[in-house]
């Protein structure tokens, strides 16, 4: 363990750093070497579009330098942290790389929290500067940061961006730009140093702190446009959140990492995401499972078969086989395939992409690429290829530990491999399959919601005794939050419920869609609730009540 500038610990020595560096997987560059070579290099090229703006290499170099020089005045410094709470829009990536030539550690934060969530985190990481939009899809982002920092000692700043020019009352992005032509010299920064805090739900009910340095974040990013084999010049679709790891990686990193430009989608659109890959030639996107059917769907209104994408790796939440299929059916050039992964240990299994590997594509979870994984029993012995395991992983790219040095310890064994909590098999191919998970998650969307933080709010309610937040299946979003609960005497509905949660300032997607009432819950021997039985019944009534089925994958269009 050694000590990083934030003062938080990483999980490798000195010597483990020169190894990995010596071996070129580590490369010992940021994202600021990157950037600064590419402004020279092609200093006219557009890298990055969003819904406002498009801007080139070399002035969001400048702009990022302002930005840098603004925070420095500040009196910012390295190690410590800035957070934004931002859509997909430019001004993200600029933050991202004005930090890194601080020094500074970026704490991404998805724009679905809302108080309770945001002020945990914040406090939690320490951060000291918050960038936000004023208001984005009719919530007041800048009202919640002040709430949020009045109860919050160490955050200083809170930075709208967008904001309108009258009105306004807090700093406003433009403001904190230093003029170019006053810039002070920018140090050379450690790659080893951490830059990179984002948090992820676990079973524990609050969000754990993943660490990720320079080395290990363009490791993750590298083993994959590798695999995929994805060249510089390249065009990405995002429209994954870039406070996500995934919208993080491929819209933030990898137009200046690997010289990929992005558009950044702010708001998903099928229809308008198919007008953006044919007219950019867009050969590249990463993103969940109602993303590619609907795509696949508006590509066909628009008699387009999208010939210039030739990657659409899909993961997050349950992947249909048979909407892979179709997919690699339909599209023209393209090849579409699940992976799997976590915050802790990116992209697992990546995909496959090579001809002849389409019924992989479709029914495992990716090749194991860049990681040794072993599948274990719970006694922690490694179970043959084909049978059930937990899967545990170490590599390059993993996550160098958490803000809680005790979830480090509980997560990571000895010998460095991180315990993902998901279960599942290698197949005799090298891939992954995964079947179930021993984290208590819900996955809506791709977006993990932790059970347990919903059921200790629900327990708080009056009227209820005991409660168990399961998922329920959903055509589109794979799953979403039923809660299941039984009553103290009068019964809550499920308006109560609601309106409970919502005062108490969570996340609207954590909000429970069913509520069902039980005389009493199906348990263990050792007193645990059996959440496999309150599934399958809530899945029953739902079929039975709503006569819901998966969708059925047909072929769109002619």
């Amino acid at each position: 363990m050694r000590k990083d500038a934030s003062g938080w610990r990483v999980r490798f020595s000195d010597e483990e750093a020169r190894q990995l560096r010596a071996s070129g997987l580590w490369r010992g560059r940021t994202i600021v070497d990157d950037a600064t070579e590419a402004a020279a290099a092609v200093p006219n090229q557009i890298c990055l579009r969003d819904g406002a703006r498009a801007i080139s290499y070399r002035d969001i170099l400048l702009e990022a330098q302002a930005l840098a020089a603004g925070l420095a005045d500040r009196g910012l410094r390295p190690g410590q942290v800035v957070a934004f709470q931002l859509p997909n829009w430019i001004e993200a990536a600029v933050v991202n790389i004005a930090a890194a030539m601080l020094g500074l550690v970026v704490n991404p934060i998805v724009p679905i929290y809302r108080d309770k969530e945001v002020g945990e985190i914040l406090a939690d990481c320490g951060a000291r500067v918050l960038f936000v939009p004023t208001v984005w899809r009719n919530f007041d982002h800048a009202a919640m940061a002040e709430r949020v920092q009045a109860n919050t000692p160490g955050l200083e700043l809170i930075v709208q961006v967008r904001a309108s020019a009258s009105g306004a009352h807090l700093l406003r992005y433009e403001d904190l730009l230093r003029p170019t032509g006053h810039l002070p010299p920018m140090e050379q920064q450690d790659a080893d140093a951490i830059k990179f805090v984002m948090y992820t739900s676990g079973t524990t009910g609050r969000a754990k702190g993943v660490l990720h340095t320079h080395n290990t974040m363009f490791r993750a990013l590298a083993g994959c446009m590798e695999f995929w084999q994805i060249g510089a010049g390249s065009v990405i679709l995002m429209p994954s959140p870039v406070s996500h790891i995934t919208g993080y990686l491929w819209g933030l990193e990898a137009p200046f990492s690997w010289r990929t430009p992005a558009i950044l989608m702010d708001r998903w659109d099928a229809n308008q995401a198919a007008e953006l890959i044919d007219r950019f030639d867009v050969s590249l996107t990463v993103s969940a499972t109602p993303f590619l059917s609907e795509l696949l769907e508006a590509a066909a209104r628009r008699a387009t078969k999208l010939p210039s994408l030739r990657v659409f790796a899909c993961g997050g939440a349950s992947v249909p086989a048979d909407l892979i299929r179709l997919a690699n059916d339909y599209l023209a050039h393209g090849r579409a395939f699940r992976v799997y992964g976590a915050t802790e240990v990116l992209m697992i299994g990546k995909g496959f992409v090579d001809a002849g590997t389409g019924e992989l594509a479709a029914e495992t979870d990716g090749m194991i690429h860049d990681y040794e994984v072993l599948f274990v029993d719970d006694a922690g012995a490694p179970v043959p290829d084909g049978a059930e395991g937990e899967v545990i992983a170490r590599g390059p790219s993993q996550s160098v530990g958490y803000v809680d040095q005790t979830e480090t310890a509980r997560s990571f064994d000895a010998r460095g491999y991180f315990h993902t909590g998901d279960l599942g098999y290698r197949t005799s191919d090298g891939a992954v399959v995964i079947t179930g998970r021993k984290k208590d998650l819900i996955i809506r969307g791709g977006e993990n919601i932790s059970a347990r933080e919903v059921e200790d709010i629900l327990l708080r309610h009056p009227k209820v005794a005991e409660v168990a937040a399961v998922a329920m299946p959903h055509a589109r979003l794979g799953e979403t939050v039923c809660a299941c609960v039984v009553a103290r005497s009068d019964a809550p509905t499920l308006a109560e419920i609601l309106a409970y949660l919502d005062k108490v300032g969570i996340a609207r997607q954590k909000l429970p869609e069913r509520l069902e009432i039980f005389a009493e819950f199906p348990m263990t021997p050792a007193g645990k609730i059996k959440k496999d039985i309150l599934r399958a019944v809530v899945a029953s009534r739902l079929r039975e009540e709503q006569g819901f089925a998966p969708t059925t994958m047909k072929a769109p269009g002619p």
